[in-house]
């Protein structure tokens, strides 16, 4: 069954509130057992179709990587992330279809705002979702971040779950 547009924007507000409390091991239940999480590179010339078993990708996580990226982040050996960058994640413009095999795709627009020391930031883009219903609740099956950077030459290492 299709979510409606209001349910998926509280479910995507609900995950940008657990990534800025730091919140990464409640982020990554949020993420189906066949879950994939990717951010492309910006200069990934066909950023929607692209499949990161033959291009450049920044993050191709599949659960495994998902539940081992969080736990990083929430230890002091994450040195890029110690101590931890502020951020804010903005969502907006959410759109939703239903998938092929009963999954909500949403589509929405972010912007996340990270300060870390003296340096802030700005990662911005379209985020694609393909949200499944589970016994346990709504899940992510699919995440990708489609950066509308050129580079992250003034961004720095991408060391923030986006």
């Amino acid at each position: 069954m299709t979510m409606t547009r209001s349910e998926v924007e509280d479910f995507l507000f609900r995950e940008a509130e657990l990534l800025d409390g730091w919140k990464t091991e409640e982020w990554a239940e949020l993420y189906s057992e066949d879950a994939l999480y990717e951010v492309t590179s910006p200069a990934c010339e066909d950023p929607l179709g692209a499949d990161a078993r033959n291009t450049l990708f920044l993050v191709s996580d599949r659960i495994d990587r998902i539940r081992g990226r969080a736990k990083r982040l929430t230890k002091k050996t994450a040195h890029a992330e110690y101590p931890r960058s502020k951020t804010r994640h903005m969502v907006s413009n959410v759109r939703i279809s239903a998938g092929d095999d009963g999954s909500t795709k949403a589509r929405a627009n972010f912007a996340v705002f990270r300060t870390k020391e003296d340096t802030s930031t700005v990662y911005m883009g379209e985020a694609l979702f393909t949200l499944v219903e589970t016994p346990e609740g709504v899940r992510i099956r699919h995440k990708r971040c489609v950066l509308d950077l050129n580079s992250l030459y003034n961004q720095g290492r991408l060391t923030i779950i986006l």
